[in-house]
């Protein structure tokens, strides 16, 4: 048997493996956003509109059928960061968009 730390983790009450608990710290961590239709979304897919949405602060509507390239996750399972021209920081909700 190999020596290997043990670290108390505090949510089961445990003394873990410090490889078991980091394996389990990121599988918790890791959040899934998935689109309108259920599609599982990751950093750099494309997705397109759903529906004609008003961007504000830009002064402008993307209509829908825009094609949205190399989006970015943020951590929450609803928003999604991407870019578009002439739109700085635009953030879409997961629910607009649907994976291509």
């Amino acid at each position: 048997m190999q020596d290997e730390e043990y670290v108390y983790d505090e949510l089961s009450g445990e003394w873990l493996p410090a490889s078991e608990l980091a394996a389990r710290h990121e599988k918790t961590e890791r959040v899934e956003v998935h689109d309108a239709v259920g599609n599982v979304l990751s950093d750099g897919d494309q997705v397109t509109l759903i529906k004609d949405l008003e961007v504000k602060g830009a002064g402008q509507t993307l209509k829908r059928g825009t094609l949205i390239k190399s989006i970015r996750l943020t951590g929450d399972p609803q928003e999604i960061d991407c870019k578009y021209e002439g739109i700085k920081g635009l953030v879409l909700r997961a629910e607009f968009v649907r994976k291509r």
